[in-house]
């Protein structure tokens, strides 16, 4: 058994600083970092050739309003068809089987937080997930961002702050609140940067709960924090390394212990070198990840890009998705990262492939033309609602820049080989955009889709909503 991880950390999305040789970083320059951020008219990467579905009676259904920067929503399975909103500022609400929103959150951990800045912050209440026996058990998990423990990742370095994945139970005789009281620490990680956290958390099918770890911020992945890797033609490598920290990978843990967790014996590198954590490796940021409700159950994993090529991969066991070596299907560069390097490697030092995402998409700081300042990733659709989805990917951009929430969906068709096809959902009553940034998705019992965002950038104001994907007349 283990107590606590062994050196890593966890969030949000992508930085105006990573876009050095953007004039946009100057004008933002304030900011921490930029999180998600979107793109708009030109595609680039793979789009449709054609309509992949008709969506021209699929519209957005309002669930609720008056928040202030909503993550995700999820269901919890104990056949209360209650709906709970994550919202980053430290709180969780419930949305009754009535559609109506309950006064007081279920669970409110703002104490915790490490002080957000309201312009922009990549911290603060990140993910739940509900065990799966919560109907039995009343278990559910938060991923929060705390102050920082003493120390930091170089001499005269601190850490920025502490990402900690708690468990928590439901209050005995009221369902609709925690006790906050119950708070048991499963895993704390150290964080170098205020960015690049991943900072989803979810249960598979196999009953463990996985993690995404970004690559611990800062640009090209370098910095205080950042160890070397085996490619020393790029600077860098966190997301390469397996051995010194948890940053830049997907983890798996068994929670079913009465302090830390366990590790799954099934894990890749029990018994290899490499920590007994992970699962998968080679993310820059991972920030949305999801699990098909049908199907084979896979991962699927929206990767922040640096500043020219934004992915969604589909994660499998021991898999290196090739991060600082690659940015999406290209090779990277460290020495000037707005031009691709002409040739790297395509397997690393102990013979894995380096994984190519399924879905690419220009940044829109690509010389070349893009659409997206960071890729949201979503999930696929399991509902009824809308029969032309089913079994397709959604996904989404932030926006189409910093200062207009204008954020869009798309809908993705699976393919054989090679990347997958994608279109736009051009959403009916809504002109052009959702009038938000896009920050997140969420799911129901039933496959049904939302979305969340807010039309601020940061954690700040009451504009948060939370939307159904819906046929509309």
């Amino acid at each position: 058994m283990k107590t606590k991880a062994k050196t890593p950390e966890l969030l949000i999305n992508d930085v105006v600083s990573d876009r050095k040789s953007k004039s946009i970083r100057y004008a933002f320059a304030f900011l921490i970092a930029v999180m998600f951020i979107t793109g708009c008219e030109k595609f680039s990467g793979i789009p449709s050739d054609g309509p992949l579905t008709n969506t021209a009676s699929i519209g957005l259904e309002l669930i609720a309003d008056n928040l202030v920067s909503p993550l995700s929503a999820v269901q919890a399975p104990d056949s209360s068809n209650r709906l709970f909103i994550l919202d980053q500022v430290g709180k969780v609400w419930i949305i009754g089987a009535d559609g109506q929103k309950l006064a007081e959150p279920f669970a409110d951990v703002s104490s915790k937080l490490i002080s957000l800045s309201p312009q922009y912050d990549e911290r603060g209440l990140l993910s739940i997930a509900f065990h799966p026996e919560y109907k039995n058990n009343g278990k559910f998990y938060l991923f929060y961002t705390t102050s920082p423990r003493a120390g930091g990742p170089a001499p005269g370095v601190n850490w920025n702050h502490l990402n900690r994945i708690s468990e928590f139970k439901v209050l005995s005789g009221n369902p609709n609140k925690a006790d906050m009281a119950s708070e048991r620490v499963v895993m704390e990680i150290d964080h170098p940067q205020g960015n690049h956290n991943g900072g989803t958390i979810a249960f598979c099918a196999d009953g463990y709960l996985y993690i995404s770890v970004g690559d611990g911020g800062n640009a090209d992945d370098v910095g205080a924090g950042h160890v070397p890797d085996w490619y020393e033609v790029n600077a860098g490598g966190n997301g390469q390394d397996i051995l010194a920290n948890l940053q830049g990978n997907i983890l798996r843990i068994d929670v079913n212990c009465a302090t830390g967790y366990l590790i799954p014996k099934s894990n890749p590198f029990v018994g290899k070198p490499g920590l007994d954590e992970i699962w998968a490796f080679g993310f820059r940021n991972p920030y949305r990840f999801s699990f098909d409700l049908g199907g084979k159950h896979q991962l699927y994993a929206g990767d922040a890009g640096q500043g020219l090529y934004e992915e969604i991969d589909i994660v499998s066991k021991g898999g290196n998705y090739g991060w600082n070596v690659k940015e999406g299907t290209h090779c990277f560069n460290t020495d000037n990262n707005s031009v691709v390097r002409p040739t790297c490697p395509d397997t690393d030092p102990d013979g894995r492939k380096l994984i190519d995402p399924i879905i690419e998409v220009n940044n829109v700081a690509n010389p070349n033309g893009g659409i997206a300042t960071t890729i949201v990733g979503g999930n696929v659709y399991r509902g009824k609602t809308i029969p032309q989805f089913q079994g397709k990917y959604i996904f989404g951009i932030f926006s189409s820049g910093f200062t207009t929430p204008n954020g869009k969906i798309f809908v993705s068709e699976s393919a054989s080989s090679g990347l997958w096809s994608y279109e736009e959902i051009v959403l009916k009553d809504f002109s052009n955009n959702l009038g938000l940034f896009l920050k997140g998705f969420g799911q129901d019992l039933k496959g049904e889709i939302y979305i969340v965002g807010s039309t601020q950038l940061g954690p700040s104001g009451n504009s948060g909503k939370v939307y159904k994907l819906a046929m509309v007349e």
